[in-house]
């Protein structure tokens, strides 16, 4: 029996997508004794305790039907308020939000409604991995924008400007980024905001990282700002702030004429998100102790984020200091190693797992991510390791 030709029959668009750079080392740490993993944006807090109650409350009350293909009526009027209050925007709950299955869900949704055949969209970076191979499977072309150390990481007007063709038809925007930290404060916005309103061009902002930030100043997103929520789709989710990686739940908020189709790619390839998941999130976001709960978390991320800026400058590696998520992107070019050489031999010497920076980009060489979702203890000895290293090398 002949055996198929599996290189002819395999799609040469997805062929031509590389695995992510994150999870190889990640593969890599679950294979050795004794390694301190520092490669997964992943918060080390348990779910807090009524969010879970809920769900346990929800299955054992037999709610384990489909949901309506947007998400449950009362998860998405909780969401409008959870909107308004935290970027001061107002969305309808019937007609302009999608609850889907994790943040990227909802991303994928939002460049296959808007992205025809070799339109262009813009991706700042260094970025999450994700932005680059989903427009290249819709059939686009990811036109990355570099931004800089010396700029904070921050996209700037200048390199915004250069990179618009007539055939750019989104911009991705992804801020608090995964992942320098950066943040794009109010003005940085309105300078982006200011190109944008005389286009054609939607923005796609992954917020997914609001609740996120330090140094006293909150999230803001484009969205909020004058004829922008008519040009922007906003991603957002409860995976990082309130601990719930595994529940694998998002939401797409934007307009209407938008929405209406995303729902329609929703409704064939998902049918609905997990129901459990969407009435444990009513929780989360209505009961005042989950609001205690998140802001308990992000104080210890703020403690441990000073922790590691510290530790790698004591090492003398250039380090910005985040003002959002939970990483660090130290510069390591002053080693003479590149960032995939430095990674491989941190975890072979020191059993260490990093991520190389240019996982993240191209512009990400000479840099690593070190996630700082972690305990003190494991970040402690994690940096006694990397300072060993250096020392060695």
């Amino acid at each position: 029996m002949k055996t198929p030709d599996y290189e002819k029959l395999l799609s040469e668009r997805v062929k031509n997508v590389e695995f992510s750079g994150i999870r190889k080392f990640f593969d890599i740490a679950a294979t050795m004794d004794n390694v301190i993993s520092l490669s997964v944006g992943e918060p080390d807090f348990k779910t807090p305790w009524a969010i879970r109650r809920k769900a346990i409350l929800s299955l054992e009350t037999g709610h384990t039907r489909y949901s309506s293909n947007a998400g449950i009526e009362e998860l998405r009027r909780k969401i409008c308020e959870y909107t308004q209050n935290s970027i001061g925007v107002n969305y309808s709950p019937s007609s302009e939000i999608v609850v889907t299955v994790g943040g990227s869900e909802a991303i994928d949704l939002a460049i296959r409604a808007l992205i025809n055949r070799n339109d262009e969209v813009l991706v700042p970076e260094p970025c999450f991995v994700c932005y680059s191979p989903l427009v290249e499977l819709a059939g686009g072309i990811a036109v990355p924008i570099v931004t800089r150390f010396e700029n904070q990481f921050k996209l700037t007007p200048e390199a915004l400007r250069a990179a618009i063709t007539p055939k750019t038809k989104a911009l991705i925007l992804p801020f608090p980024n995964n992942p320098t930290g950066a943040v794009m404060r109010r003005d940085d916005l309105q300078k982006i905001a200011e190109i944008l309103r005389g286009t054609n061009i939607m923005v796609i902002s992954d917020e997914i990282y609001s609740e996120l930030t330090y140094g006293g100043q909150k999230h803001v997103s484009i969205a909020s700002l004058n004829n922008m929520k008519e040009r922007t789709i906003v991603i957002n989710g409860f995976s990082k702030a309130f601990a719930m990686t595994g529940w694998r739940l998002g939401w797409a908020a934007g307009p209407e004429p938008i929405l209406t189709q995303m729902l329609k790619i929703h409704q064939y390839a998902i049918m609905c998100s997990p129901t459990t998941s969407q009435y444990a999130a009513i929780t989360a976001l209505s009961a005042p102790e989950c609001r205690r709960d998140v802001d308990f978390m992000v104080s210890e991320y703020d403690m441990r984020r000073r922790l590691c800026v510290k530790a790698f400058g004591d090492m003398g590696l250039d380090c910005f200091e985040p003002e959002g998520a939970f990483y660090v992107f130290p510069r390591i070019q002053s080693t003479g190693l590149s960032s995939d050489e430095f990674c491989e031999r941190l975890i072979k010497v020191k059993r260490v797992a990093v991520v190389p920076g240019n996982a993240f980009g191209k512009s990400g060489e000479g840099f690593i991510r070190v996630s700082y979702a972690y305990s003190l203890a494991h970040l402690n000895d994690a940096t006694k390791r990397i300072e060993e290293f250096l020392r060695e090398i």
